[in-house]
């Protein structure tokens, strides 16, 4: 799969995982300036494809009080500010038609939601912006469904397309990321492995997300043997007080550590 439109993100056996990070959603200029220049610090030092992530908004909230957004064009422009800041391509998630076009102004990558990946119009609209377009699988789907979701990118004259599985369904309130998916949905697509998202308790009684972040590194570990192309990660200066899934978010205090960890697992793997 080509996915040139960002020459940083390479396929396959490459030398290293590239890497989607940033905070849930952004909640300001300050914030978010903060957090990419230490991932890119980070990930120049140990030569790292780096993405920044940030939804410009936030619409699938367990309650109607719970934070959406700072205002659509507003978190937009920051995106752009950080692509422009620090030379990184950026990534953000859409969730209506509309979107689509309105955030390919200002970001490299569309990103699909797991619970609309479904949604032919959407993915439709995304891969017809030319943007890369990722597609989160759903909670709900095989592996082997997948295929289907990616071709309709592709019958969109858009090959620019990933997946990233975020883990599927076990019971109630509880993710499992089935590692036998992994190259199974290789074969249609690079495959990025969304750590945080895959340990996310949705829906607690509380009506706000709980999450596991103790496991991010053993998943994160598993991932990188199992042979994904990227690594997906939210992350937050205070994940305590962050306004969206802090509850699973990785300490920002923890990223270098754990990528060196990660980098160095991926160099023996590749060079084995």
């Amino acid at each position: 799969m080509n996915l040139s439109l960002i020459p940083q993100l390479k396929h396959a056996d490459s030398q290293q995982f590239f890497l989607l990070a940033g905070p849930c959603a952004i909640e300001g200029e300050d914030m978010a300036l903060r957090i990419a220049e230490r991932i890119v610090k980070i990930t120049d030092r140990l030569e790292i494809p780096y993405v920044f992530k940030g939804s410009f908004k936030k619409a699938n909230r367990s309650r109607v009080d719970s934070f959406t957004g700072i205002g659509d064009e507003k978190a937009l422009k920051i995106l752009a500010k950080v692509s422009q800041t620090f030379g990184v391509p950026t990534v953000t998630d859409i969730h209506e038609v509309s979107d689509a076009a309105m955030a390919a102004e200002y970001v490299d990558v569309l990103q699909i939601p797991a619970f609309l990946v479904r949604q032919t119009d959407l993915v439709v609209a995304a891969a017809a912006t030319g943007k890369v377009v990722n597609l989160k699988k759903g909670q709900f789907m095989s592996p082997e469904s997948m295929k289907h979701a990616v071709q309709k990118v592709l019958d969109s004259q858009n090959d620019q397309v990933m997946v990233t599985d975020r883990g599927t369904m076990f019971g109630y309130q509880d993710m499992i990321v089935d590692f036998r998916g992994i190259p199974t949905m290789r074969q249609y697509a690079p495959v990025v492995l969304d750590v945080t998202h895959s340990l996310q308790q949705p829906n607690q009684s509380s009506g706000v997300t709980g999450g596991r972040p103790e496991m991010i590194e053993t998943i994160s570990r598993a991932g990188i043997a199992a042979g994904v192309d990227g690594l997906f990660i939210e992350t937050h200066f205070d994940p305590a007080n962050a306004k969206s899934d802090g509850a699973n978010m990785l300490s920002l205090d923890l990223l270098e550590g754990l990528l060196t960890r990660l980098s160095a697992i991926r160099s023996t793997i590749v060079n084995f």
